[in-house]
């Protein structure tokens, strides 16, 4: 912990990602007006006394709305991220445990996913399943399941030729004994930290598939959805598009900022 924090990447990614948590635990909770009321003699002002971050096109309090929709937008980036590790990391560690034809194929498959970039991928899916929340949640965590798997796999192969899995084999041990308790505890490190960096992209991609209306979907207050319905307006008052741009922005620089300084207090090369 003291290698991990006597970082200033740690330390900024922590204090972003403690905001943002903050927001998505207790926002509802604090925030000062119902996230849908209009205020119609209100409409597209700036921060003031009254409105804190200011208004939108319908006079709805943009700070409401923004701490009414973090907990919507950290849980489909932490869902998304967590069905796609889960999911990922079952197909990685039957590669490469089961070795020979069986690796092959799966890797010539994960291969073929993998030249798909993530979001054109993420839109496919979309597509095929149909618009909102769950459908795009559901997608994003299929478009991460090829990058784990590999990445699994990986620390399953650097694994399982070390001397105490050798000596797990020797003494008789069960195949599943082997896996759960030699080799998947001594492989995790690298999947914890490429979760961590991922959710980070799975909210960004969340907020694109929000803003192109193949995600939540109105009155929903997530942060990708607020800057669709503003974005005509955004002359007239900017900040009813920059306070949920900045708040994204936030929320994924946190993530990646703390996934890349655990990466780093990981890393046994750089323990001197």
């Amino acid at each position: 912990m003291r290698k991990f924090f006597s970082s200033p990447t740690a330390l900024v990614g922590s204090v972003l990602l403690a905001i943002v948590l903050f927001a998505a635990l207790f926002g509802p909770l604090i925030a000062p007006y119902d996230p849908q009321e209009f205020h119609p003699v209100a409409r597209l002002q700036g921060p003031s006394a009254t409105y804190l971050l200011g208004t939108d096109q319908f006079g709805r309090d943009l700070l409401s709305r923004i701490l009414h929709g973090a907990p919507a937008t950290v849980a489909f980036g932490l869902f998304a991220t967590m069905i796609g590790v889960c999911l990922g990391a079952l197909i990685g560690v039957i590669a490469g445990v089961s070795g020979g034809w069986v690796d092959s194929t799966i890797m010539r498959i994960l291969d073929g996913l993998l030249a798909v970039p993530d979001l054109l991928f993420t839109l496919l899916i979309v597509t095929v399943l149909g618009g909102g929340m769950q459908h795009a949640l559901l997608a994003v965590a299929i478009a991460f399941t090829p990058g784990m798997a590999r990445i699994a796999r990986s620390a399953v192969l650097s694994v399982r030729t070390r001397d105490y899995v050798l000596a797990a084999m020797a003494r008789g041990e069960s195949s599943l004994y082997i896996i759960g308790c030699e080799v998947l505890p001594n492989a995790l490190s690298p999947i914890v930290v490429e979760a961590t960096i991922r959710i980070s992209f799975a909210i960004m991609i969340g907020a694109t598939l929000g803003f192109l209306g193949l995600g939540a979907q109105p009155p929903s207050t997530e942060w990708g959805l607020m800057v669709a319905e503003a974005r005509q307006f955004m002359f007239r008052n900017p900040w009813c598009v920059a306070i949920p741009g900045l708040s994204i922005a936030m929320a994924a620089l946190g993530f990646n900022l703390f996934g890349d300084a655990l990466r780093d207090a990981l890393d046994p090369r750089k323990s001197h």
